[in-house]
Parts: C-alpha cells; structure tokens; sequence
C-alpha cells in the first residue's frame, strides 16, 4: 500500500516521510486514530515507504534499469521528498513484495483465535487471510476481521505466545539487510502479556521498527504507551470522505455528500452505509415514531420484529440515520440559514422532528441511540433493545403527539 492509496492525512502522510528522509526515524511509534480514520492503511504505506529501495538509475540515462537490465520510464518512479507527495515507488521489487504483504522483513500480529483444537492461537496462522482482508477491507475493524476468519463469537486476543514469536522473528536478521518493521495491529488486545516485548521494544536490533496502530489509548500498557512516539490520527474530513466514495465506489455526488455528512469522517461506516443505501431508511423511522407516539403497542412489536430481521449493521445503520436526521433538525434550530444546503426531504423531516422534540428531548434521544449502537457492537439482542429503546424514546417525547405523515 501507498500513501496515495490513504484517505486525507496529508499532514501526517509529509511528517512521515520527513522523520525517514531526515534520519529521526523512531524504534517504537504508536498510530493512535479511531476506528474509520485510516491509522492501518497509513501504517502499511508507512512501512512500505520505509523498505522502498528505489532500482538505480541505469548508467546510460533516460530510465532506472530493473534487475534484469530492462529500462523502467522515468514516469513511473517518484523522486522520494522531492516535489509533490513523498511516497514509496511502487515498483521496486520491495514495494511490490510489500504490496502483497509478502515482503520477509514486514512482520504482522493481530487480535487472533485458537486455529485448531490444542495449538496456541498465532497471527501466522492466519497471514493467508489477513492478506485477503487487508486487500478487501483496508479500513475495517476488529469485528470485521473476527467475521472474516470465522471466529463468531469467540474473542481475539494477541497471547503470550505470540508475543514469544514475535520475539524470535525480530531477533533474525534482516532478509534483505535493510529494516525489519513489525506492524501490531490494536495493541489493546496484548493485556499483561504484551510486558514480554518491553525489552525489546527499549532496546531493539538494529534497524527494527515497531509500529502500534491503536484506537483506545486507554487499553494500552502504560508499559509499552510510554516507550512509543505517538502519532494521532486524526478523522478525515467530510470533503475527503465525499471524494473517495466518488472515485472509489463510483457513488453520485449527492449520495456521496449525504453519506460523508453521517458517517461523520469514519471511512469503514460511510462504506456500510453505502452499501445499505437503497434502504428506505425514513419511512422505516416514520413508521417507529408513529407506533411510538400514536399507533401504540400492537404496531410498536410489529416494527420491532421488522427491524430485528435487518441484522447488525443494517440497525446500526438505521440508528446512525436517526441519529443524523436529530442533529440536522439541531441545526436548522440554532442556524435556520444553514436549513437549505441539506437535501429537501431530510430538511422536511427534520422540521417535522422540531415540531414534536424540543432541543433537549433531541439531545437525549441521541444519547439513547448512542447506547443502542454501543450494545449492537456487543451483540445484543436486537427485539429486547429496540424494544427498550421504543419504551424509553416514549418516554422522552410522551407530551409532544403528532402524527408523521408522509
């Protein structure tokens, strides 16, 4: 992966390569961003910037000479912080390897499960599917990846074993003499065994870099957060997640502008949202708060049972709307001019949510909500919560009846 290949984080994306460039390269460097935000991806492009071994320039001029003498056009190598974006070349046979994450001196470890019955769980085991995942879902999460290997329910950790292996594989040398970087992927899951890397995390071989990508820095040692340079990562902006639905997933301006607005600079949950695009998510939310407000509990159990058979991230999906269409009307109170740059039909809604919630009834409605996605991550169970959470927003808007209609 290539800076290029990284959403936003132009900022960041030149601080690397300068920290390369100007040999202040740190052993031991923390990503710390939430979930969405890109820290893997810039860690990937990171570590293939740092193994990059650009091919010489052939003696004869008018090209860089491959291993096998044929001529590679100028065109296609970039001169490593000079003009434009720094960034790996892409063509070199380490970045090729690294592309594939398959370069030998580009280690991985990872939250993993028991493989087979009896054998300590180790990210090795599953390098054939992290390399599938990484190239299908760069900006996924721990739950994605969990799925991916078929883990279900079960919980990933990164164990002492894997740490002991880490410990063998940094002490080899180098297989092409140049860096060995190990990328750990949220260190949160360590716990108490990750005291096994402190020594050599202080005091590593030559030339190996460790790079921690994280999104709670409070799961983390202290014993190893005090040993890293911590690099934040901040969300991209709205403008740069609108783009990249654009060229990426070839999504229309407008959907792209609405759906960059909700997912609020998290790139993983405007991919979900996009994929549940053609979901009638307002008439869905029309139906909710009529049986809340008017139709009563016979209709408030069959919408229920409906939005129980959309399964996780579709309900995480629906409340994230919710969600948004409460602060859009929070902001058409407070800045009434801002009202016409929303599209029209979100815009009506939201009018109509002013008309029965005050701005703090609003308020606490979103902070149900954020509860309810909280618990959905945890695998509740989705009749009981949405249950909960009807009898609850009945509660909070109980003295404001109006009927939604279309």
């Amino acid at each position: 992966m290539q800076f290029k290949d990284v959403i936003g984080q132009l900022h960041l994306k030149k601080e690397l390569t300068e920290l390369m460039q100007e040999n202040r390269l740190a052993h031991a460097m923390l990503f710390l961003g939430k979930e969405g935000s890109g820290a893997l991806p810039l860690a990937l492009a990171f570590a293939q910037y740092i193994v990059c071994s650009p091919l010489p320039t052939s003696p004869e001029g008018g090209g860089n000479a491959s291993l096998f003498g044929d001529l590679i056009p100028p065109p296609l190598l970039q001169e490593r912080g000079q003009g434009g974006e720094a960034d790996s070349c892409g063509i070199c046979p380490s970045c090729k390897k690294a592309a594939e994450l398959a370069h030998p001196d580009i280690h991985f470890s990872y939250p993993v499960v028991t493989k087979k019955a009896g054998t300590p769980p180790l990210s090795t085991d599953y390098i054939t599917e992290w390399r599938e995942f990484i190239k299908s879902y760069p900006y996924g999460n721990v739950y994605d990846w969990l799925q991916f290997i078929g883990a279900e329910n079960k919980q990933g950790n990164i164990t002492a074993n894997e740490c002991n292996d880490i410990i063998r594989k940094l002490n080899l040398k180098s297989f092409e003499g140049g860096y060995k970087v190990l990328i750990v992927w949220l260190p949160e899951y360590l716990g108490n065994e990750g005291n096994k890397l402190l020594k050599l995390i202080e005091e590593p071989p030559e030339k190996t870099v460790f790079l921690l990508v994280a999104e709670n820095e409070g799961q983390i040692l202290q014993t190893i957060l005090s040993r890293c340079q911590l690099i934040k990562i901040p969300l991209p902006f709205d403008e740069e997640i609108k783009e990249a639905l654009i060229t990426r997933n070839k999504a229309d301006e407008i959907t792209a502008a609405r759906v960059a607005a909700i997912s609020e600079g998290n790139y993983r949950e405007a991919l979900q949202i996009i994929q549940h695009s053609d979901e009638d998510w307002q008439n869905l939310l029309r139906d909710w708060l009529n049986s809340i407000m008017k139709t009563g509990p016979v209709a408030q159990a069959k919408w229920v049972e409906e939005i129980a058979q959309l399964g996780r991230e579709g309900q995480k999906q629906f409340l994230r709307y919710f969600n948004h269409l409460l602060q859009l009307a929070l902001h058409v109170q407070v800045m009434p001019q801002m009202a016409e740059q929303y599209p029209e039909k979100e815009r009506d809604f939201a009018l109509r949510l002013n008309r029965i919630t005050s701005i703090e009834k609003q308020q606490a409605i979103i902070e149900e909500l954020d509860k309810a996605a909280y618990y959905i991550e945890r695998n509740a169970n989705g009749k009981i919560l949405f249950m909960a959470l009807t009898i609850k927003i009945y509660h909070i808007i109980q003295d404001n009846v109006v009927f939604l209609n279309d």
